[in-house]
């Protein structure tokens, strides 16, 4: 099997598919791992690292991926690279097939087999394969840092001589993977940390990082299926939100994590919300590129509120860290891969529950919603 990582092809991202760890174990397998020079840089792995590991230095996208089985990225790959792929090849990314149907189309049509990473099942078997858990556990981490830089306070509980220094107050909403990264960091930098999630289920996930739980009756209980919460109802998010700005109002610091597969992101945070807060408090929102949690929440953008509140709306958290990302995604990947690998060819088997969920299209079909089968 032929195996090829180009540089990604968005400007921000400086994540790479594979890291040299992986390549190595792909070569001492049998295969082939092809690398774009510089595709590594800017993660901290320079070519040298993945020449060491055994991989091969492509020059060019037709050198790169013209005779590839399988091509890996972190994002979408470049134009340039699906036109040099050859038909029946694999791609492997995360391509938000949800969200942006018309991409999967564009890559049915062009008779190519694509993987997302974002829609292997969340089952025990493939735990090792979750790329959002591991990229969401960094962003949720670097979440933290982010509101510790901005806020104008210390975190933790401090006795001087000048006086005692209160802890932050913290509330993170939310208790995915992103959440509870979130509030064991926050509760680390010893801030008193309160965390809200629709999901009954996680309260005692919340309650064993040292946080308080938040309750809030919905009257249902909005557990969705493969571990995420499923959208509420116009009336029920009116009443979260109504009671939200009481909450909101008491902390120094609010995470929002709070995401629905293929839709907009919920508004969690409103505009009274945010006014009940304290000028100089700071709220975080890793919804952002999906609209945001937050009213007011700007993609790649910081808002100051009309009464002094930071609205941080950064994307790709997980890319800021593009060391640890780029190892953990490329373990990830390489625990997909290395099953589907048969006698030394690339075998795409849709009776496989791993691969029947992160398979969006094959054979010249968008499988995205449709059968499967």
């Amino acid at each position: 099997m032929i195996v090829a990582v180009p540089r990604e092809a968005a400007s921000n991202e400086r994540r790479v598919a594979l890291v040299p760890e992986t390549v190595a174990r792909f070569v001492k397998a049998g295969n082939t791992v092809r690398i774009e020079r510089g595709a590594g840089t800017a993660a901290a792995y320079p070519d040298e690292l993945y020449a060491a590991a055994g991989a091969q230095m492509a020059e060019s996208t037709a050198q790169l991926a013209g005779d590839a089985d399988v091509v890996v990225t972190v994002g979408r790959p470049s134009e340039a690279v699906l036109a040099a792929m050859k038909p029946g090849a694999a791609v492997v990314g995360f391509f938000n097939p949800l969200g942006d149907p018309a991409y999967v189309e564009t890559l049915a049509q062009r008779g190519l087999t694509a993987l997302a990473m974002e829609m292997i099942p969340r089952i025990t078997r493939a735990q090792s394969m979750d790329a959002l858990s591991s990229q969401s556990n960094i962003a949720g981490y670097k979440a933290v840092l982010l509101a510790a830089s901005a806020l104008p306070k210390f975190f933790p509980m401090l006795t001087t001589a000048a006086g005692t220094i209160p802890p932050a107050k913290v509330l993170v909403l939310g208790a995915g993977v992103a959440g509870l990264q979130a509030i064991a960091t926050a509760r680390r930098l010893g801030a008193v940390v309160s965390g809200y999630d629709v999901r009954a289920a996680v309260r005692e996930q919340v309650q064993s990082l040292g946080a308080n739980f938040l309750e809030f009756d919905l009257g249902a209980d909005a557990e969705g299926s493969g571990g995420y919460a499923k959208e509420l109802t116009p009336e029920q998010q009116e009443r979260q939100r109504t009671w939200m700005v009481e909450q909101i109002g008491a902390n120094d610091v609010v995470i929002t994590t709070a995401l629905v597969p293929g839709r907009r992101a919920p508004v969690l945070v409103s505009e009274a919300a945010i006014a009940a807060m304290k000028p100089g408090s700071v709220i975080v929102d890793l919804a952002a590129e999906s609209g945001g949690n937050s009213a007011l929440t700007k993609a790649d953008e910081i808002v100051i509120s009309p009464n002094g509140v930071q609205i941080i709306g950064t994307t790709n958290l997980a890319g800021s860290m593009p060391y640890h990302a780029s190892m953990l995604y490329s373990r990830n990947v390489f625990a997909l891969l290395t099953p589907m690998v048969v006698d030394g060819a690339f075998v795409v088997d849709m009776n496989d529950e791993v691969v029947r969920g992160a398979c969006i299209a094959r054979d010249g079909k968008a499988l995205v919603g449709g059968n499967k089968s």
